[in-house]
């Protein structure tokens, strides 16, 4: 196989889960470009529908549908759709995130809202689309977490700032989130189902101007990460040009976490 047409996801099938946020909506529209059928998927049916059609005024093969990740008829239902209207996937994206703790004293009612989304449904999306990729013999799932899942707080960067309180359960299930990968990697393996991990560095959202500089400052390239940055990594693992990396977690981060 030639290197350039092994980067292609022509006439693949690929779900991202949660495609209308921060992560989500960039990672849409550089996967829609790639020329696979993309089936997106939210929570939130409104956002999805119209990132849906903005894509498809452009020409690409987007379809939308909504879910409830934490609920495991809801999310076998997805797949039962999926498959009657396009096959089984050849990609998964997860994306999908609630945050209901807003800092750390949240309650504990929240951390478990949390898990049922963020942990319990992270497993779900793998044993439902994971089984059925490995029925077929092939496919990629590449995980979203962070690089709150690989480092602790740094509470330095907030000071005189508004955005200091940060959440536990964040760090908890993307933590969770780079081992989960590597299970699923053995599980799914033999049967030619790869699944690898991106751990995203900080991504900008008109944070406080303090914030903002000492982040970059801490980084490599010295800036924080935006809407392009997180493409080209989720479709060269969905490829097949990436078809002997599995288990993987890949920080996309400016050089933060090897600072």
């Amino acid at each position: 196989m030639k290197a350039l047409p092994s980067f292609s996801l022509e006439n693949k099938v690929v779900l991202p889960a949660g495609a209308a946020g921060l992560y989500g909506r960039g990672l849409a529209a550089a996967l829609a470009g790639t020329g696979a059928t993309l089936i997106i998927a939210s929570r939130n049916a409104d956002k999805i529908d119209a990132v849906a059609k903005e894509e498809t005024a452009r020409g690409h093969r987007v379809f939308a549908e909504s879910f409830d990740q934490g609920d495991e008829a809801s999310v076998t239902a997805l797949r039962t759709r999926i498959e009657a209207r396009f096959g089984c996937l050849h990609g998964l994206v997860n994306n999908s995130v609630l945050r209901p703790m807003k800092g750390a004293n949240g309650t504990a009612a929240q951390f478990a809202e949390s898990m049922r989304v963020n942990a319990t449904g992270l497993m779900l999306m793998h044993r439902v689309f994971g089984q059925a990729m490995a029925d077929a013999g092939r496919g990629s799932i590449v995980n979203i977490g962070s690089i709150q899942g690989m480092i602790g707080p740094s509470y330095e960067l907030y000071e005189g700032t508004n955005i200091g309180d940060l959440p536990p359960d964040y760090f908890f299930h993307k933590g969770g989130m780079i081992n989960l990968t590597r299970f699923y990697a053995g599980l799914y393996g033999p049967r030619q189902v790869r699944v690898n991990c991106l751990a995203p560095g900080g991504f900008f959202n008109l944070q406080p101007e303090a914030f903002v500089k000492r982040y970059c400052e801490h980084t490599m390239l010295n800036r924080m990460a935006d809407s392009h940055d997180l493409g080209g990594a989720v479709i060269f693992l969905l490829s097949d040009a990436a078809a002997y990396i599995t288990g993987v977690n890949l920080p996309v981060d400016g050089g933060y976490t090897a600072k």
